[in-house]
């Protein structure tokens, strides 16, 4: 199961209380404060890790809580800070806070505000909604989603020439917390692009080691799939698949609305064109049909360069639909036949060209 959006509930350890104590040992049985420090409460830290490459984890276990600090000691020892809650998240994730006024908190019987995944599933999917925090793209990158609370101080800190014996302390400062949406934007070189069943999984099973389900049927893709293509110069570049567009995808028709996110990172689109029409439909209109839906999605996204791949040439109604195809289309056209290989080398080779030239 492919998972690229969740909403969670975070909240930092609340900062230990200091102690309240004064030192009593044989000989001095009327020693002074003593007491110490409550311990830091722990951060909700997000880390990004390059092994991991959704949020699944985080719809079943929408509830990340850090430690509170540990309560202060006598003989002026300090409390344990609380242990760091890490959430750890895919490159390319967005990270965005949801006001409380959209979820209102409502204490349970233990005074704690919880969410179950369907309570954070209905958050509206309106983006004017979302305050965005971060946006995580480099492995290794961190950001404090939350701050534990600072500890308490102990009476031993109160100690002055005209307050021998101060019985003040200080309860530790709550942690912070929040409701955030985590969202996934697959970071690759090129985004193809196409209908449904026009060859997008064979092609991207063609270039790289990605092992994509691959049938005769429309919307075998479920999930995108990213597949790396080496070159002999050591050269490496990505490319994102996501399910197939149909009209209307940008209004959230079909399945590639859900995943065009993961394109809005590509350098370069490829879009892939059934230039034989075997659903019944010809390779001009679904060329235009494709631009429009990109551009009416995201404006900024139809503006980047992009090549196009004439697919299944191996077909015999191919040919002609490919002359009519370029007397509309004022473009280099790739003619490829994906389940041969041909054509191959000479998209690999352009693909890389356009990519250095950008």
């Amino acid at each position: 199961m492919f998972v690229d959006r969740v909403r969670i509930v975070a909240r930092a350890g609340n900062g230990g209380p200091g102690a309240c104590s004064f030192l009593r040992e044989k000989n001095m049985p009327d020693g002074g404060p003593d007491g110490g420090n409550g311990g830091r409460g722990g951060s909700v830290v997000i880390v990004v890790d390059p092994h991991v490459n959704n949020l699944i984890r985080y719809r079943y276990a929408p509830h990340q809580f850090a430690k509170n600090g540990q309560n202060g000691g006598k003989k002026q020892m300090s409390g344990r800070s609380g242990a760091d809650c890490i959430i750890t998240v895919p490159p390319g994730t967005v990270v965005s806070r949801i006001p409380d006024e959209v979820i209102p908190v409502v204490p349970d019987e233990y005074g704690e505000g919880r969410k179950t995944p369907d309570d954070l599933a209905s958050v509206p999917e309106d983006p004017a909604v979302l305050e965005p925090v971060a946006d995580l793209v480099k492995t290794g990158d961190k950001f404090v989603l939350c701050n534990g609370g600072r500890g308490g101080r102990g009476n031993m800190n109160f100690k002055s020439s005209t307050n021998q014996a101060p019985r003040r302390y200080e309860n530790g400062e709550e942690g912070e917390r929040g409701q955030f949406q985590l969202e996934l934007k697959s970071i690759a070189d090129a985004g193809l692009v196409g209908y449904p069943n026009a060859g997008k999984s064979t092609l991207l099973s063609r270039l790289s080691n990605a092992h994509p389900k691959i049938a005769p049927y429309p919307f075998t893709t479920l999930e995108p799939m990213i597949g790396v293509i080496e070159y002999p110069d050591f050269a490496r570049v990505t490319v994102a698949d996501i399910p197939g567009l149909i009209e209307g995808a940008h209004k959230g028709v079909g399945l590639g609305y859900e995943f065009l996110r993961h394109i809005e990172r590509c350098r370069m689109l490829l879009f892939v064109i059934d230039m034989a029409g075997s659903e019944g439909r010809d390779p001009r209109d679904d060329y235009t049909q494709l631009r429009t839906e990109i551009s009416l999605y995201q404006k900024e996204l139809a503006e980047r360069p992009y090549l196009i791949i004439a697919n299944k040439m191996d077909l015999p109604e191919a040919a002609e639909n490919l002359k009519k195809f370029k007397r509309r289309v004022r473009r280099e056209i790739i003619p490829i036949a994906g389940d041969d290989d041909k054509g191959l080398d000479l998209l690999k080779a352009v693909f890389k060209q356009e990519l250095v030239a950008i």
